[in-house]
């Protein structure tokens, strides 16, 4: 090649690089996740609330099921508005969300696990339906940095709190 078409072949080469990276945002923590995914802005603000930020931004790993902003609009006003002023209340619910260690989709077992919340909850897969108590997970194996996220429709509810 001749050294004008080295250079546009190079450019272009750049070009394509750096339009990858543009559809495919930089890995990010959990609580990064949630706040950069639109469907999930309800969540990212009650994470904040409950002051669960920082922790979803640690280490980890964590496997957090999150609630899309559907499913908080399903819970009944007296629900959110008892979330809103019971920062603990929150938390409990919130982290009855998370567990500890990262598990993708695929690994899914029907089985019973802990929480960070320390209750249990039921997990199951069929094929490539994967539920977790009564909700549904709408979307997979979300990579973070520190786990995994997977979108879920339903706002799951501690056995003590229902």
């Amino acid at each position: 090649m001749t050294p004008p078409i080295k250079r546009l072949a190079a450019s272009l080469a750049a070009l394509v690089l750096l339009a990858g990276c543009a559809t495919q945002p930089a890995p990010s923590t959990i609580a990064d996740t949630a706040a950069r995914t639109p469907q999930l802005s309800t969540l990212s603000s009650l994470i904040a609330q409950a002051g669960l930020s920082e922790t979803l931004r640690g280490p980890g790993p964590y496997t957090v099921f999150a609630p899309n902003n559907d499913a908080f609009k399903a819970l009944p006003a007296a629900t959110m508005s008892k979330l809103a002023v019971d920062k603990e209340l929150l938390r409990s619910v919130l982290t009855y969300h998370v567990m500890p260690g990262k598990t993708m989709a695929a690994q899914v077992g029907s089985t019973k696990v802990k929480t960070v919340n320390g209750a249990e909850i039921n997990l199951s897969r069929t094929g490539t339906f994967v539920a977790v108590e009564d909700a549904v997970v709408v979307a997979a194996d979300v990579p973070a940095t520190n786990g995994v996220v997977h979108i879920v429709d339903r706002v799951l509810i501690p056995p003590a709190q229902k």
